[in-house]
């Protein structure tokens, strides 16, 4: 599994869309900056087929130090809930079917 960054992705859409790099570079850290500033107001962000980003509230708790087993309290925190959409879904679980087919494929190549 690779690790694909911002600056990859800038890339490879600059060069679908022929576009500047540094107009698309905008363009995507505008569209992250607002997804940041309306969570931040609590606003829900519903993208169509693609997923739900929500700010939740996150209760307060106590929790216990591993080292020494002593109870801490953990104080409440705003916390993002990303619930996957219609289409990522679809497309996880056939990249799951076709990753589980290959493995199939080559454990039987490498049995025979």
């Amino acid at each position: 599994m690779a690790t694909i960054t911002k600056k990859e992705l800038i890339d490879r859409m600059a060069e679908q869309l022929n576009c500047k790099r540094v107009t698309v570079k905008k363009v995507v850290q505008r569209f992250l900056d607002e997804i940041v500033d309306e969570l931040g107001r609590g606003n829900r962000l519903e993208f169509r087929d693609f997923g739900v980003f929500e700010s939740k509230q996150r209760a307060a708790r106590m929790a216990q130090n591993p080292k020494t087993g002593e109870r801490v309290p953990v104080p409440g925190r705003r916390t993002v809930k990303f619930k996957v959409g219609r289409l990522m879904k679809q497309r996880m679980q056939q990249a799951s079917a076709a990753a589980a087919a290959a493995a199939d494929g080559q454990t039987v190549a490498t049995k025979s």
